[in-house]
């Protein structure tokens, strides 16, 4: 009998990878700067893995001002090239720019509707929705509702929110529970 909890296949043998699957990953978010991180973290992984970005998160946090949604925002031309040169980010010019024009558009988010938490959890009317996948194979790459998240999204002004971003990002704030059956959080996370 092994000694260790049946997890999700790709958290794998990483031990970071594992910690974030315990801890974080599927585990409901509501608070706005919380949001905004996960949302810039899961555009940074287009083209890459996830655990790239995942070993990277505290250098993220360090250069992007502990994301806080109002000193992004205000980042100009210095703070691009800072970034640019910061080896523990990924460097890549649209994905700063993104992370900068995402805060702009979640302070209009605020703006608008009080607050991105409100606005995020819309789209799956405020409750988790509860999968029962009990493969890896099983779970899909987009839903209806990360395809609507994206459109939604770009029609606000954000980048880097296609509708495969956006369900990695749904899965990963809790708005969609899919750790598979068998793994020992499934039941933790059912509302």
């Amino acid at each position: 009998m092994p000694d260790y909890p049946t997890r999700c296949q790709w958290a794998g043998d990483d031990p970071l990878m594992q910690q974030y699957h315990d801890e974080d990953w599927g585990v409901p978010i509501h608070d706005d700067r919380a949001l905004f991180e996960l949302l810039t973290l899961e555009g940074a992984q287009a083209g890459l893995s996830w655990r790239t970005i995942l070993h990277r998160r505290e250098g993220y946090r360090a250069a992007f001002d502990n994301f806080d949604i109002h000193a992004v925002a205000g980042y100009d031309d210095s703070d691009r090239e800072r970034l640019r040169g910061d080896s523990r980010i990924v460097r890549n010019r649209a994905k700063i720019n993104a992370a900068i024009s995402n805060a702009q558009a979640t302070l209009a988010i605020q703006a608008e509707y009080g607050t991105l938490d409100s606005f995020i959890w819309n789209f799956v009317n405020g409750k988790t929705l509860q999968n029962s996948f009990q493969d890896l194979s099983e779970v899909p790459a987009q839903t209806e509702e990360s395809r609507t998240m994206s459109k939604t999204l770009r029609s606000h002004g954000f980048t880097f929110v296609g509708p495969t971003i956006c369900y990695a990002f749904m899965q990963s704030a809790g708005l969609v529970n899919d750790h598979v059956t068998s793994c020992f959080r499934y039941n933790s996370l059912i509302e």
